[in-house]
């Protein structure tokens, strides 16, 4: 089988939330040696395309979407793992593939967006079965679907990134999967989304460098900050500590930062210089942060205060998306293989636990 995808689409399949597009490779040596894991680390080969990954309510599970390989596989993949030693404990398999992922408060629903053809589905995970399915209509100019990006859950709405140019945010009913309405004029690429309890703001980052502030009362944009100005940038994650008012946002594939936002006004507090950044994390249990470095195979641990780096775990080749339990404690992680030119890769992609305790 074929994949038929624009440039846009496939920006969208290796680019979701904690995920970004990835570098293409040659094939490396087979017989490649494993390096020891660090202290502390548990790191498992699990499959082809892993994206983000949603700890159920209970902590007893662990699910990680997969969109499967890009050549010659139909279809995706929905793990479930035991949290703590990451064997497989079920498996959902899927006629399309799975990038982004959020759970239902009640741990009994799993939306995951199918990137390539424009949708989100609702897993049961009682029965691991695909319960219904929301496909948007919208195309662009070749055709294609709108990749349908991030997810993020709040108050009974699934808001939806669309990779497009205009962009636009999807708000869906949790419930029915119905389509409610559509945030428009989103700039270059929805790339993430964020909700704040302190602003009762939904914050999105694009692929035009913005930062956007929605009131979801009324569904519109009140802000439009362009942190660094006319320089070129590609925000992608946000993450926020709620004592200080501060966001952390990344950029992998332009400016290679992490920014530091006043949530109020957009003001960069600090531009943080520890190079390419993807996925972003913070943690208010340790006062921490956690940023994946794809290009340079590292995750960081930073003090939220100094932002000195504490700790870096080196995950070759290509740390993506990020997740912590609700304890604070452990930090999961996705570990990517690069493609080759033909959209393989010489082997599956990794899930890790960090003990942040070790």
């Amino acid at each position: 089988m074929k994949i038929k995808t624009t440039a846009l689409a496939l920006l969208t399949a290796m680019a979701l939330a904690g995920c970004s597009a990835q570098n293409v490779a040659a094939p490396q040596p087979a017989a490649e040696v494993q390096k020891p894991v660090p202290d502390g680390v548990q790191k498992r080969e699990l499959a082809s395309g892993l994206y983000e990954m949603a700890l159920s309510p209970q902590g007893d599970a662990l699910y990680v979407a997969s969109a499967e390989g890009f050549k010659d596989v139909q279809g995706g993949m929905v793990y479930k793992l035991d949290p703590a030693t990451l064997k497989t404990l079920g498996a959902t398999h899927t006629d399309l593939k799975n990038f982004g992922m959020a759970l239902s408060d009640d741990g009994k629903t799993l939306f995951v967006t199918n990137s390539l053809d424009g949708g989100v589905s609702a897993i049961d995970t009682g029965t691991g079965k695909v319960r219904t399915r929301l496909l948007f209509p919208e195309r662009n100019e070749k055709g294609f679907p709108y990749g349908a990006r991030e997810i993020l859950l709040h108050n009974g709405l699934l808001y939806i990134g669309g990779v497009a140019d205009p962009a636009l945010v999807w708000v869906v009913d949790a419930n029915t999967m119905k389509l409610k309405t559509r945030i428009k004029n989103a700039g270059k690429w929805v790339t993430g989304l964020h909700w704040s309890a302190q602003t009762q703001r939904l914050y999105v980052a694009n692929g035009g460098g913005e930062i956007l502030v929605i009131n979801p009362r009324n569904n519109r944009i009140e802000q439009r900050w362009k942190p660094l100005g006319e320089k070129e940038a590609l925000l992608l994650n946000i993450a926020e500590d709620s004592d200080t008012g501060r966001l952390f946002v990344t950029d992998n594939s332009k400016a290679k930062t992490t920014l530091v936002l006043d949530i109020h006004s957009g003001k960069v507090l600090k531009q943080l210089e520890v190079g390419d950044s993807l996925a972003v994390k913070f943690n208010p249990k340790r006062h921490e942060i956690y940023i994946t470095q794809r290009e340079s195979g590292k995750v960081l641990s930073l003090d939220a205060t100094s932002y000195a780096v504490k700790k870096s775990w080196p995950l070759p080749p290509n740390p993506n998306s990020l997740l912590l339990s609700a304890d604070g404690q452990v930090l999961y992680v996705t570990v990517k293989q690069a493609f080759n030119k033909d959209h393989s890769t010489d082997g599956p992609d990794s899930i890790v636990r960090i003990d942040l305790n070790k």
